[in-house]
């Protein structure tokens, strides 16, 4: 199997270099245009595990970046500011206008098409992709792991289609219930699953709470969702 084209990369965003890891699709796949898909980490910023998910949504045929969202400044200062942003200003604060910039920056790619651009993020990163999702309507579809979500919660009835997916034994199986609920009364499309027996980061397989069940079941609602709300036709043929 060929192996998809990677990079590190840059992107301008509010007087600041950002670094992503970008991964796309083989030579085998065509050459595109393909659906691109951010990729959003969790605290422990842009590491092996969020490149190895880039890569697993290259090989099905996306154009992936995966954003360090702490790759400027001290990572500390960092997270603090964006813990605080998604707890008091959830729907506007820098962490949510770099990862518009991210956007830009992966729509801009010649093997990219514009039209059909989503992401994927995990527990922080989850959490920034609903509240992103309520304010961007470039996305057509998300995907996030044990998020939390954002204030106010009706602000979702701007939101693209969702596939969520949460750990029963963990502070977000209640939003998860609530997002659930409040997407039914807005009527968008969405699969929202909640895993028994999981904890957080069940996703993670260099993390201590990995669930090798749960992750293959949400991984593979992941890309059926992608594949209705995302993907073009060239990989809805696959």
């Amino acid at each position: 199997m060929v192996q998809p084209v990677t990079q590190m990369v840059t992107f301008p965003s509010e007087g600041r270099q950002l670094a992503a890891f970008l991964a796309l699709p083989a030579g085998d796949q065509g050459e595109g245009p393909f659906p691109g898909v951010v990729v959003i980490h969790e605290i422990y910023g842009l590491n092996d595990n969020i490149k190895d998910i880039a890569l697993r949504l290259a090989a099905e045929g996306y154009a992936a970046l995966a954003v360090d969202l702490f790759s400027t400044g001290n990572r500390t200062i960092c997270m603090f500011r964006m813990m605080s942003g998604l707890v008091f200003n959830s729907l506007n604060h820098r962490g949510l206008r770099d990862l518009r910039h991210a956007l830009d920056f992966l729509a801009q790619q010649p093997s990219v098409d514009s039209q059909r651009l989503g992401a994927i993020g995990f527990c922080m990163g989850g959490s920034l992709a609903i509240a992103w999702a309520c304010t961007d309507e470039r996305l057509r579809a998300i995907a996030p792991f044990y998020g939390m979500n954002p204030r106010p919660l009706e602000a979702v009835r701007r939101s693209c289609p969702v596939v969520g997916s949460y750990p029963e034994q963990d502070f977000t199986a209640g939003p998860a219930r609530k997002l659930d609920a409040v997407l039914d009364t807005y009527q968008i499309p969405h699969d929202i699953k909640i895993y028994p027996g999981a904890k957080h980061s069940f996703f993670n397989d260099r993390g201590p709470n990995y669930h090798p069940a749960a992750a293959h079941d949400a991984w593979e609602r992941v890309l059926a969702f992608f594949r209705e709300h995302l993907a073009g036709p060239h990989l809805q043929a696959l």
